[in-house]
């Protein structure tokens, strides 16, 4: 049997570097990935990814404007500390609007099991406000999504050639998010 692996983007389109993960997907959506991989836009569809979450992949793979305080462009590959959902104050989930913290806390309260959660993060420069908008990404993260591309790939290939996720890729930073 074949590891199954969830490729989730995650963000808003009309908030400039919001749409980093959006971009990702969209580039891997053309390319040629193993069976047992299903890659999504989620946008800003918070129930659909907790719903997708619920359908027990081995392996998520979130990709999303991740802020860290890095320059930016800068990727990162996170492997949430899951335990630590459990210290994060309620937050709800909103249907306008994605959260991955509030998805995974929903995903949990509904009775949902982790395998295996990583987060390919990059750094915005620009989150266009709420209010204002504002289109396309700007020059360092479209610069980066190539290579977050070529991460999830990557990651696809050392989980899809192992069923054992919980050995592979250690070398993620763990964090709270």
């Amino acid at each position: 049997m074949s590891t199954s692996i969830l490729v989730a983007g995650i963000g808003n389109i009309f908030l400039g570097d919001d749409a980093f993960g959006v971009e990702v997907v969209r580039r891997l959506s053309g390319r040629s990935l193993p069976g047992g991989v299903r890659v999504v836009d989620f946008g800003i569809r918070g129930y659909d990814l907790v719903y997708a979450f619920l359908d027990g992949y081995d392996v998520i793979i979130l990709v999303d404007a991740t802020q860290r305080g890095g320059d930016p462009g800068t990727l990162y590959t996170i492997e949430p500390d899951l335990e630590a959902l459990n210290e994060q104050p309620d937050q709800l989930l909103d249907a306008h609007s994605m959260n991955p913290l509030a998805v995974l806390r929903l995903v949990r309260e509904m009775g949902g099991q982790f395998r295996r959660v990583i987060l390919i993060g990059c750094e915005p420069a620009w989150l266009g406000e709420e209010d204002e908008g504002g289109m396309g990404l700007s020059k360092p993260v479209e610069a980066a999504v190539e290579e977050a591309v070529n991460m999830v790939e990557a990651l696809i290939g050392r989980f899809a050639e192992n069923r054992d996720t919980s050995t592979i890729g250690r070398d993620a930073e763990v964090a709270k998010i």
